[in-house]
């Protein structure tokens, strides 16, 4: 099995430094940049997927996530995201968790979460945990509230299950409309911008109702790929329901 120093120091190998110093004024989160090209990372995550267990794999993940080695995160956050997880599904989730609160930039947030949707949509129940990133005081934890739930924006025909978890989320969506922060902004548009392929309706009559709030640039992204679409116009009867202090 590779040790997290070993695969921390095969990264280095594949690093360029030169652009480690452009990549941390990019991610502006304090950490180690080691320059290395995201499809370089790839090919070593494969190998060290190939030749280790999945315990080995998550022992692997949080070694490499604990570094706080930015590329070490990243290759973390692949080495565990898979569709199935057979009789590791929990302890890949709590690996997930401990992620969470060290969130502090999005590029980082959003491979991690690609870990969390993953284990989110194989047990639905795990949306009580999600909700409650809802009103913490951090916006990178708030942020993944939204960003962990997308494949429940990108589904075509959802169960009436899916659909109420849908519905429970774009309540949340309401509820960040205010905040000003350009990253919860984003957020709230990526994930209407992601739903309106599917129903570009429901995000229309969100724009006309609880979006009116939105930063200008959030409203646009939300709504760039409806253009050519022809709907109906928003009706003020037919807004979300109003957000409930209970599950849905």
């Amino acid at each position: 099995m590779t040790t997290p120093d070993e695969a921390i120091a095969r990264l280095r190998a594949a690093a360029t430094p030169e652009n480690a110093a452009g990549m941390a004024d990019y991610h502006k989160a304090p950490r180690e940049y080691l320059g290395c090209a995201m499809p370089d990372l790839d090919p070593l995550v494969k190998s060290w997927r190939t030749e280790a267990s999945v315990e080995e794999r998550i022992a692997l993940a949080a070694g490499l996530w604990d570094s706080n080695i930015h590329e070490a995160m990243i290759a973390a956050s692949k080495l565990l995201t898979q569709a199935r997880i057979p009789d590791h599904e929990e302890e890949v989730w709590q690996e997930f968790l401990r992620w969470v609160p060290a969130f502090d930039a999005w590029a980082i947030a959003d491979h991690a979460c690609n870990v969390g949707s993953r284990r989110l949509t194989a047990h639905p129940h795990r949306i009580e945990t999600v909700e409650a990133w809802t009103t913490s005081p951090d916006k990178w934890t708030r942020r993944a509230a939204l960003v962990v739930t997308l494949p429940y924006a990108k589904l075509t025909h959802p169960a009436p299950e899916d659909r109420a978890i849908r519905t429970r989320i774009l309540t949340w969506a309401e509820a960040y409309v205010p905040d000003p922060d350009w990253f919860i902004q984003k957020s709230i548009a990526w994930w209407l911008r992601t739903l309106s392929v599917r129903e570009p309706q429901t995000v229309l009559d969100f724009i006309a109702g609880p979006g009116q709030g939105m930063k200008a640039f959030a409203r646009k992204d939300a709504v760039r790929k409806i253009r050519g679409i022809s709907c109906r116009p928003p009706q003020p009867s037919q807004a979300l329901p109003p957000k409930t202090n209970g599950p849905l």
